[in-house]
Parts: structure tokens; C-alpha cells; sequence
């Protein structure tokens, strides 16, 4: 047999120095990181706004957030350096993580991680890109349509109060990286759902018989990570609990070619019922 593990073990001392070293470097990527994003905080900040300008402008309304703060911009600046610090050091700090619990997996369980590991980070930049270039403007466009504009001096009738969006930069970049954020993370449901499955902890006819409870957890899920408003949520809903059967298809598919091999190898056991 050659599945074993790769390095010898270390004493205990020996483990934690090597957890702070990779936390140091990954501390180090992500200062850096951070650093590097700020002075082009106000690019990525107009790519952000993207679709609130983009649906203020299918209205005929000029694109204008205001700061109501002294600090607010200064602010602004520093919540995109350090969530996209976060975003551009990720595979840095993905890799030192990996580094760290290495030695002590088992070859074959190395081969069954690392497709997980790759997948995860590509499963919340394709929930960010759909929450950004789908979601979000479907939201905003919603959103602005409560928008109540005042009829012009000389109009017939009282004139009603005018309500027109004039949002706060600050608030605008909380409420897209929320969003952003919110649906990179429910992404990372069939990847979670598929290791456990890979490891033997759930079962495709387990995740079959809870389905009901799944769709309420979603549902929970939904309302605590989104704003405050019914279409969110259900947005969130309809994007995430399709994963949730994704999940099942890929968890029973494993199952399927796991029975395969230990038949081949003679090591089935049939359940008794």
C-alpha cells in the first residue's frame, strides 16, 4: 500500500510553528493586497455601481450618490480595499491553508480534497457574477420603480410630494457587497453537500427525505442574508435550492460509482432491511 501520509509526524510544537508561519504569510498577502487595491478604490467602485447607474439611466435619471459624511468617501475607499484585499489574496491564503493540512492527509484523501478546494472559490465568483449581472440589477430596477415623481409647476391638481432616489455612497456599496457576499457564500452549497457526501457523512436518499426541511433552512437563510424584502429573498431562494438538488444528483452519482468499485473488488455489502 502506498496511501500513507506524506510526512512523518511532528511534535506539537513543531505544528504550531508552522501555523504561524502560514499565517503570517497569509497576513502578509492580504496587508499587501489591501494596499494595492486602495489607490484604485474609486475604479472598482464605479464598476460597483454599474447597476443601480444602469437603472437609474433606462429611467432617465442621472447616476448620483451622495456623500451625506465629511469621511464618507475616505470610508468607501477602505471598505473596497479591504473586501477586495480579501477577494485578490484568497488563492494566497487558500494555498497556505492547503500547505499547512497536507501532510497530514493521506494521498487518496488529498486527491479527494483538492478538487474541493479548487472548486470553492470558483463556486463564490460564479454567485457573485450572478448576484452582480442578475440579480442586483433586477433588484435595483424594483426597487426604483417606487420612485414618485412630482408633476411640474403648473400642472393640474396638488402636487404630490417627490420621491426620488439620492442614495448614500456608503449605503450603496453596504447594501451590493451584502448582496455580492451573501450569494458567493450560498453558492458554496453543492460544494459542502458533495464533500460530506464524498466522505460517507450524508447520503443522496438522507438529503432526499429532509427536502421539506431543506426548503424552510433556505428560506431562513434567504431572509437573514438579503435585505429586508420579499423579492430578494425568493431571488436568493430560486438561485439556491436548485444547488440543493445539483447536490443530490452529485452525491448519488458518487454513491453509485463507489458501489461499483467495492463490487468490483468484492467488498459490497448489501444493507439488510
Amino acid at each position: 500500500m502506498t496511501d500513507e501520509i506524506d510526512d512523518s509526524s511532528a511534535p506539537l510544537v513543531e505544528h504550531l510553528k508552522e501555523l504561524r508561519t502560514r499565517i503570517i504569510w497569509a497576513l502578509v498577502a492580504y496587508v499587501v493586497a489591501v494596499f494595492a487595491i486602495f489607490p484604485f478604490a474609486q475604479h472598482v467602485f464605479n464598476f460597483l455601481s454599474r447597476p443601480v447607474c444602469n437603472a437609474l439611466a433606462d429611467r432617465g435619471q442621472d447616476c448620483g450618490l451622495v456623500m451625506i459624511k465629511l469621511q464618507e468617501g475616505f470610508f468607501v475607499s477602505v471598505n473596497i480595499a479591504l473586501f477586495g484585499g480579501l477577494v485578490v489574496a484568497f488563492p494566497i491564503i487558500a494555498y497556505q491553508l492547503w500547505r499547512f493540512v497536507a501532510p497530514g492527509l493521506y494521498k487518496t484523501e488529498k486527491s479527494a480534497f483538492l478538487p474541493f478546494l479548487l472548486a470553492s472559490p470558483a463556486m463564490f465568483f460564479f454567485g457573485a457574477a450572478f448576484c452582480f449581472y442578475v440579480v442586483l440589477p433586477t433588484a435595483f430596477d424594483f426597487f426604483l420603480g417606487f420612485q414618485q415623481t412630482a408633476p411640474a409647476p403648473g400642472e393640474a391638481g396638488a402636487p404630490p410630494a417627490g420621491i426620488v432616489f439620492q442614495g448614500s455612497a456608503q449605503e450603496y456599496l453596504g447594501l451590493t457587497m451584502k448582496f455580492i457576499l451573501a450569494f458567493g457564500l450560498c453558492f458554496q452549497l453543492p460544494v459542502l453537500l458533495t464533500l460530506m457526501g464524498k466522505a460517507g457523512l450524508i447520503s443522496a436518499a438522507g438529503l432526499s427525505s429532509v427536502r421539506k426541511y431543506a426548503i424552510v433552512v433556505i428560506l431562513i437563510l434567504a431572509a437573514v442574508a438579503t435585505p429586508p424584502d420579499i423579492m430578494s429573498q425568493l431571488i436568493l431562494f430560486g438561485a439556491v435550492y436548485p444547488l440543493y438538488e445539483i447536490s443530490i444528483v452529485i452525491i448519488r452519482r458518487i454513491e453509485k460509482n463507489r458501489e461499483a468499485k467495492l463490487r468490483a473488488e468484492g467488498l459490497w455489502v448489501e444493507d439488510e432491511e
